[in-house]
């Protein structure tokens, strides 16, 4: 990571960073953040804290979770890490039992959990692809659907927020994780419809390209170019896309349901994002 992203995924930073939202505006509440680790699930969990929410993080690696957790808590902040495997069904009903008998509710779950890695598509194993498939479709949808069935058995509405990514152009060499993410917005629009009736609403939320831990796993020709991305030329910062998680999750999203906000600088009208490297067909033109 360059010292820029170092900074922008500081605990110390994201917890002091301004923002728009008032400190108890989740006062009481409970949510539920998955891949609360590292990345914007780990931003959105400290911000979803610092605005007074219990907050359970949650993920395969537990050391991971465990050291967001000892910093909120050195603030004061009421948060839990609980590991789940979020492609094992079982899994994830064991975890919402869980977080039932800890807190007795669950107001907002962001489903952030998820990976992928950049290679030119033709060039996939079955096993990449499903690997890709099982964490961002599979898991998220076994995340939604049991958060669903969690509110109505208890009669309470709840909030949904999925992390899903910019699909408009397509994202060369990411074609799984597109297909994925894909099917997560079609799934979130067709549940916003039917889980209305409970109170439940279903948004997501679609970064851009984002300075996380993540732009770690792209070759050097292809992050050289990410300043093509966008029109406003850098990119996201963990801190933007969180803000944005809290806007659909709080009572500012309260008539939105169904959504897909885009959060990427303008980079879906214009921007280039090669992020396997650009292909010398489509090399940029020389004077």
């Amino acid at each position: 990571m360059t010292t820029d992203t170092v900074q922008l995924n500081n605990p110390e930073f994201l917890w002091n960073t301004e923002t728009v939202y008032r400190s108890d505006l989740f006062k009481g509440k409970v949510a539920l953040v998955s891949g609360g680790g590292s990345g914007i699930g780990r931003a959105s969990a400290l911000l979803f804290a610092r605005l007074g929410a219990t907050v359970v993080i949650c993920g395969r690696t537990l050391e991971k979770l465990e050291k967001v957790v000892a910093f909120a808590q050195s603030k004061g902040a009421d948060m839990t890490a609980m590991t789940v495997n979020v492609r094992e069904p079982e899994a994830v009903d064991a975890l919402y039992k869980q977080i039932h008998e800890k807190f007795g509710r669950l107001d907002y779950v962001v489903n952030n959990a998820g990976g992928q890695f950049p290679q030119n598509a033709i060039d996939y194993a079955p096993k990449g692809w499903m690997a890709v498939i099982n964490n961002n479709l599979n898991g998220t949808w076994f995340m939604m659907q049991r958060a669903a069935q969690y509110w109505r058995d208890q009669k309470m509405p709840g909030s949904i927020v999925n992390i899903v990514v910019v699909i408009e152009r397509g994202m060369p060499g990411v074609a799984h994780t597109v297909a994925a993410r894909a099917g997560i917005i079609g799934a979130s629009r067709t549940v916003a419809v039917e889980w209305a009736p409970l109170g439940v609403r279903v948004n997501c939320v679609a970064p851009g390209l984002t300075a996380t831990e993540g732009l770690d796993v792209y070759p050097p020709e292809a992050v050289k170019e990410f300043p093509l991305a966008n029109p406003l030329k850098r990119p996201g910062t963990p801190m933007e896309i969180a803000e944005s998680v809290i806007y659909l999750s709080a009572s500012s999203g309260s008539f939105i349901t169904g959504e897909v906000l885009t959060v990427d600088g303008g980079g879906k009208l214009w921007g280039e994002l090669w992020t396997a490297g650009r292909p010398d067909y489509y090399a940029l033109p020389t004077k």
